[in-house]
This record gives structure tokens, sequence and C-alpha cells, in this order.
């Protein structure tokens, strides 16, 4: 897994909220370029959002499910991308008072992004999350799933 953490200037609460509007995906997520739709349930176990990767007109329509979750606490994804593939992603929150270490790990698990050497898709996973853990924390801080 490709392993990033950032401290972030809010607590864990204002994280989870934009995470838990699965709605607000696009706005964090690099690469997911629009919501088409999200369960009801999101983001309980078995919950899915609809989501579109790329830039238009070139989009691919997928999806990507919730396969484990502690509410306010941490979440883990199938996130899929086909023809590109699908990746496990873990997110993790730690709470510091007023600040809060979010972690993501990420890897693909199926497909042919998995064919790629770890050595060579590490590095592109890991500068993309740490773009995500960015746009994560600016929607935080600004209020967004309020």
């Amino acid at each position: 897994m490709s392993t990033v953490s950032q401290l972030f200037k809010s607590p864990s609460a204002d994280i989870w909220r934009v995470i838990a509007d699965g709605w607000l995906y696009s706005g964090w997520v690099v690469g997911a370029s629009r919501i088409r739709d999200v369960d009801a349930e999101w983001p309980g176990l078995g919950a899915q959002l609809h989501h579109s990767v790329g830039a238009w007109p070139l989009v691919i329509n997928d999806s990507t499910r919730v396969t484990a979750v502690q509410p306010g606490r941490a979440l883990e994804l199938v996130a899929r991308g086909w023809p590109m593939g699908e990746a496990k992603v873990e997110i993790t929150l730690e709470d510091r008072g007023n600040q809060c270490l979010v972690t993501m790990a990420e890897d693909a698990i199926r497909g042919p992004g998995k064919l790629m050497p770890k050595f060579l898709r590490a590095p592109l996973i890991s500068a993309r999350n740490r773009e995500t853990l960015r746009r994560l924390e600016l929607m935080a801080i600004g209020g967004a799933g309020k």
C-alpha cells in the first residue's frame, strides 16, 4: 500500500462530515470528475457511490463501494475505474484536539493497474493522494458537508 498522512487544522468531526457526504466525493478525490448517484446508506458497509473518472468528454462511469467502516474514524473502499482496474483505499482519522491526523493508504488490487510494478505505481498513487488530502482539508476547513 502507498501511504500518505497529513495533519489537518480541523477536528475529525469536520473531516468526517465531508467524507460522509458522498455527493462531495468528486470535490476532494483526485480523478473523480462527477458523482452520478449515492446510496442513501453512504458511508455504511456495502454502500456505493457512482462516479465518473476522467476529463470530459473522455469519462468512464464506475463506482466505489464501502468494504469496512468505523464511523468518524475509518473508511475502507474498493474504488473502481475500469479499464484501469480497482484499488483498495483505507482512510483513517486520528483526533489530536482541534487537529486530526488523516492517513490514506491505497494500492491496485485488480486489473491493468496491478500489472504496473509497485515501485512505479506507488509514487504516482502517493502524489495523487497527497493532493486528495489537501483538497479534503480545504473542504473541511470551509465547512463542506454541514
